[in-house]
C-alpha cells in the first residue's frame, strides 16, 4: 500500500503494540499516538499486583522505554484526546485545537471505571481504581497497613486490590452483588475456593450486599452503610464494579456499536480505513463466529498487532485463544479460553482444591473451551496454558475422566488430538 499517515487514538497497550508492530513491519510514515494521560502508555496487569504491591518498580510498567518511540520516529502525543473523527476527510481533531490527517486510523480508547451514584462518594479515601496514577496512590495510602478498607466488588479486581490491602496489614471488607465472589466468571466452587483463600488471610466479605451511603466527617470517609443498614468502619474505600468501554469517539463518528465498537477479525470497523483494538472492541472471533470484547492485557497485545498488520493490508485476524491471570496472597492463576462458552459448565478438576494446585477443565460437548491452572509447576512439559490452548484449539472431543487423571502426564493429553 501506499505510505499513508497513522493515527492512534489511545496511550495504552493496544496503542503502543500497534506502533511498534508497524515499525517492525517496516512502514515508514508517519504514526501518531495520541495520549489522555501524561505518561508513557503501560501495562495495566501490574497496577493491581506487583506494582501496587511494590514489588516492580515503576521504569517496569511502561510498554516500550521512553526513547524508543524517537528512536523509531513514532510521535508521542500526551495529555491531549481526539474529540472527532471526520471520517470523510479522514482527519481528527484534538482536545488542544489542533487536528490529524490520517489514512488509517485505530481506535484504541479503552475504558472507563463504572462508578456509582452513592451519597458521599465524593469524600476524600474514596476512589475508583484504573490508572496508573490511582495506582501509585493506593500504594501510599495501602503501605502502612492497619486501616479499615472497604472494597465494593468481588470481580477480578476487587479480588486483587482486597489481596494487595490485606498483604499490606489492614483490616479489609469486600461488599459484592454475587452470592460466591467470581462464581459468575468461574462457577460456585471455584469461587469459594478463592473466598476462602482471602477469609484464611484475613479478608470479611458481605454477599450478597451493597454500599447505600459512604459517609465521612471533615470532609473524609470514616464508613460505608450497606443495603442492609449495616456500618462498615473505613478509612479508604475502593469501587471495584467494572468498567465501560470509551465508544463516546466512534458513537459520533457513526460506527457501529454493541457492547463496544463492532469489527471484523481483522479489527476494521463499519467505517474503512477505521480500526478498533484493545478494551473498546467488540471483535468478531473466528473460533466461535461471535462478536467478544475482552478487557484483559493480553487481547490489547495481540489487537494491537492485528490492527497494524491489518492497517498495512496484510490477511491477519485476532484468532489468539484469550487468556488472563490474577495474583492472590500465595495462589497463581492463568486463564485461557472463552468464559461464555464455560457459563454454566461444571469444571472438571485435575488436581486438589485444597492443596491449591489443580486445572480447571471446562468443556461444551465434551470439547475444551476453557482452562484454569492454579499454582500448576510451570516447569512441568508442556504446561498447562500450552495444554489448555491446543485442546480448544483442537476442538477434538475429550473425556472428562481422561481430563482429570492426575496420575497421567499432561503431555498424554495432547496425542489424543493428532
Amino acid at each position: 500500500m501506499a505510505v499513508q499517515d497513522i493515527v492512534i487514538a489511545g496511550g495504552g497497550l493496544a496503542g503502543a503494540t500497534a506502533a511498534k508492530t508497524l515499525r517492525a513491519e517496516g512502514f515508514t510514515g508517519r504514526v501518531t499516538v495520541v495520549g489522555a494521560e501524561h505518561h508513557d502508555p503501560y501495562l495495566r496487569p501490574p497496577l493491581s499486583k506487583e506494582y501496587l504491591l511494590g514489588k516492580a518498580a515503576e521504569d517496569t510498567v511502561p510498554v516500550v522505554p521512553h526513547g524508543w518511540y524517537a528512536e523509531n520516529d513514532v510521535v508521542l502525543r500526551l495529555g491531549v484526546r481526539v474529540t472527532a473523527v471526520r471520517a470523510k476527510e479522514r482527519t481528527v481533531q484534538l482536545d488542544d485545537g489542533s487536528s490529524l490527517a490520517y489514512g488509517s486510523l485505530l481506535l484504541a480508547t479503552g475504558a472507563s471505571p463504572r462508578s456509582l451514584r452513592l451519597p458521599g462518594s465524593d469524600l476524600a479515601g474514596v476512589s475508583t481504581f484504573r490508572t496508573l496514577d490511582d495506582s501509585r496512590q493506593l500504594r501510599g495510602r495501602l503501605a502502612a497497613g492497619g486501616k479499615n478498607v472497604v472494597m465494593v466488588g468481588s470481580g477480578w479486581i476487587g479480588m486483587e486490590l482486597a489481596a494487595a490491602a490485606a498483604t499490606y496489614g489492614n483490616h479489609v471488607t469486600l461488599l459484592g452483588l454475587e452470592d460466591i465472589p467470581l462464581a459468575g466468571a468461574i462457577g460456585p466452587d471455584l469461587g469459594r475456593f478463592f473466598r476462602g483463600l482471602h477469609e484464611a488471610n484475613g479478608v470479611s466479605f458481605r454477599l450478597p450486599a451493597s454500599a447505600r451511603e459512604i459517609i465521612g466527617s471533615d470532609g473524609a470517609v470514616t464508613g460505608v452503610i450497606t443495603d442492609t443498614g449495616e456500618l462498615l468502619p473505613a478509612d479508604i474505600v475502593i469501587i471495584a464494579v467494572g468498567v465501560v468501554p470509551d465508544t463516546a469517539l466512534a458513537q459520533a463518528a457513526g460506527l457501529a456499536l454493541d457492547n463496544g465498537i463492532l469489527t471484523d477479525a481483522s479489527l476494521q470497523t463499519s467505517e474503512p480505513g477505521i480500526y478498533a483494538a484493545g478494551d473498546v472492541a467488540n471483535a468478531l472471533h473466528p473460533f466461535t463466529g461471535q462478536h467478544h470484547r475482552s478487557e484483559h492485557w493480553s487481547n490489547a497485545l495481540n489487537g494491537g498487532k492485528v490492527a497494524a498488520r491489518a492497517m498495512l493490508g496484510q490477511d491477519a485476524t485476532h484468532s489468539t485463544i484469550p487468556y488472563f491471570y490474577t495474583d492472590q496472597f500465595d495462589v497463581s492463576m492463568e486463564y485461557s479460553g472463552f468464559p461464555t462458552l464455560a457459563a454454566g459448565a461444571e469444571p472438571v478438576i485435575r488436581g486438589a482444591l485444597e492443596a491449591k494446585e489443580f486445572i480447571a477443565f471446562w468443556q461444551q460437548d465434551s470439547r475444551v473451551v476453557a482452562g484454569m491452572s492454579v499454582n500448576w509447576p510451570r516447569k512441568m512439559q508442556p504446561g498447562a496454558q500450552k495444554t489448555i490452548k491446543a485442546l480448544i484449539s483442537a476442538r477434538t472431543p475429550v473425556t472428562a475422566e481422561r481430563l482429570a487423571d492426575n496420575a497421567a502426564g499432561l503431555d498424554q493429553l495432547l496425542p489424543e488430538l493428532a
